[in-house]
């Protein structure tokens, strides 16, 4: 079976990945948002379920099976090594669950995987290309309290500190998206789309 070239977008908390993945939406392709599907897994994969008890203690999840996020946030949120104990525990169940959906999608030309830990999880070696959407800090900050004014401009600078530096982002990815306001977005992803159609046109002929 053909499989479609595969193409990871990431982008720190507030850099606007989810708006550059709806424009790609639009235009016909197929988006696999990690995020989402590592949090519906946590829940009904049997497997992953079982891990996570065993590892952080029944009191993961409620009575009803859903995932108890407060206890399990407050678990991992300053320490480092649980944080990563939970991400090895999820990252392979989420990366079997997106093999099945390329598949699914094996007729698309080119396809999306969008996820804020491209990178730190490793999971952009298995893939053909990768975008990084950018945006200044000040920007980005600002986006998040309009989006989630629930939380202080603190706690968004403290997850920014914990995500890889977006330079650093730059210079590990094949094409940037800058999502600054100012440079027009659609035009970039357009061409981008372009591109990606031209090196799956030239792979399958």
């Amino acid at each position: 079976m053909a499989h479609p070239l595969q193409v990871g977008i990431t982008g720190g908390i507030g850099s606007g990945k989810s708006l550059v993945c709806s424009i790609f939406k639009a235009l016909g392709i197929p988006v696999y948002d990690a995020d989402s599907h590592a949090k519906e897994l946590m829940t009904t994969d049997g497997i992953l379920v079982q891990q996570i008890k065993k590892e952080f203690g029944e009191l993961s999840f409620h009575e009803d099976g859903s995932l108890n996020r407060g206890y399990l946030s407050k678990a991992v949120f300053n320490d480092v090594d649980k944080l990563e104990r939970l991400n090895r525990l999820v990252h392979p169940r989420v990366g079997e669950d997106y093999a099945r959906w390329v598949n699914q999608n094996a007729n698309s030309p080119y396809v999306l995987k969008e996820a804020a830990l491209l990178f730190e999880a490793g999971s952009h070696q298995t893939l053909d290309k990768v975008m990084v959407v950018v945006a200044p800090e000040a920007l980005r900050i600002e986006r998040v309290l309009q989006r989630d004014p629930q939380r202080t401009t603190e706690q968004i600078k403290a997850i920014i500190r914990n995500q890889m530096p977006e330079e650093e982002k730059m210079k590990r990815a094949d094409h940037v998206i800058v999502n600054n306001e100012t440079e027009l977005l659609i035009p970039q992803v357009v061409a981008l789309h372009h591109q990606f159609l031209s090196a799956t046109a030239s792979s399958r002929s």
